[in-house]
């Protein structure tokens, strides 16, 4: 029986939790106050299983009511092209380990889980975001480096 679960409204607040951890990885003075506006559309998110947004975590062995480890991913659509002609992609915005629950393989885990959930719906497709630590993880699954470039503007 695998360890990994879907995430349920129930988990928003560990989910949320989990999430600044990440933020925290990259950002150490990143601010937290965001939280509570989240929540309610999150809930919303992890109450639809037949939607376009999917988490999938693993119960912390040691704490109850916690969570040691997330995945969050949405099922995109875009145009298609050459190597996407039914337009889907799948985009992983959240990966995080419970600081004291690292090393254990439950991040892969839930990657696994959540690119069965992308392969499911047809992604052609996934990118994501890597951070230099967890950059090995993600190209021991295949992703490799995209050339495309990125560019970002805050509404």
């Amino acid at each position: 029986m695998s360890l990994v679960r879907r995430a349920v409204a129930e988990d928003a607040e560990e989910v949320l939790r989990l999430r600044q951890v990440m933020i925290a990885s990259v950002s150490p003075d990143a601010p937290t106050d965001w939280q509570a506006g989240s929540l309610p559309g999150l809930r919303s998110r992890l109450a639809d299983p037949g939607g376009d947004f999917a988490a999938f975590v693993v119960d912390h062995p040691d704490r109850p009511d916690a969570l040691a480890a997330l995945v969050v991913g949405t099922l995109e659509y875009r145009i298609g092209g050459p190597n996407r002609p039914g337009g889907l992609l799948g985009y992983v915005f959240s990966v995080a380990t419970d600081p004291d629950a690292r090393r254990r393989g439950y991040a892969r885990a839930c990657m696994d889980e959540l690119l069965a959930w992308f392969r499911e719906r047809g992604a052609g497709h996934v990118m994501l975001t890597a951070s230099p630590d967890a950059e090995p993880l993600y190209a021991s699954m295949g992703f490799t480096r995209d050339a495309t470039p990125s560019m970002r503007l805050y509404l």
